[in-house]
This record gives C-alpha cells, structure tokens and sequence, in this order.
C-alpha cells in the first residue's frame, strides 16, 4: 500500500467524520495553497480556462476564475469523501437536477437513458442521487494508479448502489454490456468530456480541436435510447445539474455507422461546451485538453 493510497484511506475515514463547516474551511485553505503554488494542475487549469472565457478576460480575473475552479475542485473532493456517512435523504437533498422528470420517465417506460457528463461540479452525488431515486445505474471507470486506489474507488461507488465496469480488463467489453443494461432500461451516465485515446473521436471544441470518448454516441446508435447532455455545477447548498436533450440521433440514412458517431459525439460536445461556459469555475479539467 502507498501514500496515495493511504491518503484516500485517511480521506474517507477522517473528513466525514468533521463537521462539514470545517471541512469545508480545511479544503478552501489547501485548494487556496495550491492556486498561490502554481503547480502543474493548477497551470493547466488555467490554460484551459483561458480556452473557455476567451482572450477578452483580464488576467486578474482569470486569476481569480482559477482560484475558484479550485476551491470548486476541492469541495468535489470534500463531498466525495463524506458521501458514504450520507442517508438518502440526504443525498435526495444535496443534489438537484432540473429536467428529472425527463429520466423519470424514460426508466419508468423501460428504455434506459444515456447520460453523457463533463467533470464538473459532482458528478459522484448525482449518481448516488438516480440510485437514491431507485432508478438502475450502470457506468464506466477509468483504470487508476495504483491499482489499490482504483479498487478503493469501485468499492466506493458499488457500497452507494452504482454498478461500475472497468474500461479495461473486464470479463466482457464494457459496452456490450451498457447495451444490455440500457436495454433494460438503466440510466447509464458517462463522463464525455476528455478522451485522448487514439480511439476517441476528433470534435471542435472551444475553437480547437480534441478528442471525446465514441461510448455515449455509440451506446446511443446501438440501443435507441434517448441521449442528453449535463451541465453540471455548484450552488452554495447543493450539486446541481441540468440535462438536455434527448438529442436528435442520425439515422442509417445519415452515412456510415462511424459518420454517424462523429456527428453525435460533435453534439455532444456543443451541448457540453455550453453547460462548461456558463459554469466555468465548475469544470475540473487540470489536464491537457486540446491537441494542440
């Protein structure tokens, strides 16, 4: 066992059992530490938030954009350790989706959901949130380092109700699998936001070109289930959310099945950009983005 390991051990052991005002208080100062440092993390986040506002925006204000990207990032963390001590209630409580109904419906009718989501504000609550809801859940999880971390965190997700497929190494292809899972009518939220795999999917994204994970638009074309696209941030009292869509889909008349999952994964990406711009504070994205 390492020290990343350890920390996240320490992590879900110490902070839930903080009152969360000093929590709270604790994460800002070392989110603030981290801003003043200028790290890696901090540098990259910069740059692509720079992305985000545009040239426009004085440097002192981007400044103070990253300070709070930050502290948002911080809190995502502070949640996320706390969230096994939460009741359902609790949970129900923490987090607000405006369009839920839309979810509601498709999972009360049998046909699933794919959900595609941007690292941004907690995405962690709003899956504890749909298993709250009684609604199936079934999503992907990138294989971590160490190994022990990434175990830590399946299990961390499964004790709140999720399913959780590695995106590599499992017993079956993680997608045939959401298929089956979509087709019997879960929601199957995924994060669409990065994907810099020579398997992922070129889009415009921001005035600069990137790559996005093919899943969302691919599990969609495969199952006729409806798409949206989150936008996700927080409020001072919840994780908040709103989905959009159900996106229009490309039929087989529209081109070839990879055409097809280009131009979906290219929606997606708009749907996503726009959420990202109205919140950008809210976007945890301290990696490289764009290709350039």
């Amino acid at each position: 066992m390492n020290l990343t390991e350890l920390g996240f051990i320490a992590g879900w052991r110490l902070v839930r059992a903080l009152p969360r005002p000093v929590a709270a208080t604790a994460f800002n100062a070392v989110a603030d530490r981290a801003h003043r440092r200028r790290g890696a993390g901090v540098t990259r986040l910069r740059a692509n938030l720079r992305r985000v506002v545009g040239p426009e925006l004085p440097e002192d204000e981007l400044d103070e954009l990253v300070r709070r990207g930050m502290r948002s990032y911080a809190r995502y963390w502070m949640e996320a350790f706390r969230l096994p001590a939460l009741s359902r209630e609790q949970v129900l409580a923490g987090f607000r989706l405006d369009g839920a109904e839309l979810l509601a419906a498709d999972v009360a009718a049998g046909r699933g959901a794919v959900v595609a989501l941007p690292h941004a504000g907690n995405w962690d609550m709003a899956g504890a949130w749909v298993v709250a809801n009684e609604w199936p859940l079934s999503t992907v999880m990138e294989r971590l380092k160490p190994e022990g971390v990434y175990e830590r965190f399946v299990a961390f997700r499964e004790r709140l109700g999720m399913e959780i497929l590695p995106t590599t190494g499992g017993v079956r292809p993680p997608l045939d699998v959401l298929t089956e899972r979509v087709t019997a009518g879960a929601v199957v939220p995924l994060l669409a936001d990065r994907d810099l795999s020579a398997r992922g999917v070129e889009v415009e994204f921001f005035d600069g070109r990137t790559r996005m994970p093919a899943g969302p638009a691919l599990l969609a074309l495969r199952t006729g289930a409806p798409l949206y696209v989150t936008s996700m941030w927080y409020e001072p009292d919840a994780a908040c959310a709103s989905i959009e869509g159900p996106l229009p889909v490309p039929g087989p008349q529209e081109g070839t099945l990879d055409a097809r999952v280009r131009s979906l994964t290219q929606r997606i990406a708009d749907g996503l950009a726009a959420g990202i711009a109205r919140h950008p504070q809210d976007w945890h994205m301290l990696q490289r983005m764009w290709l350039d």
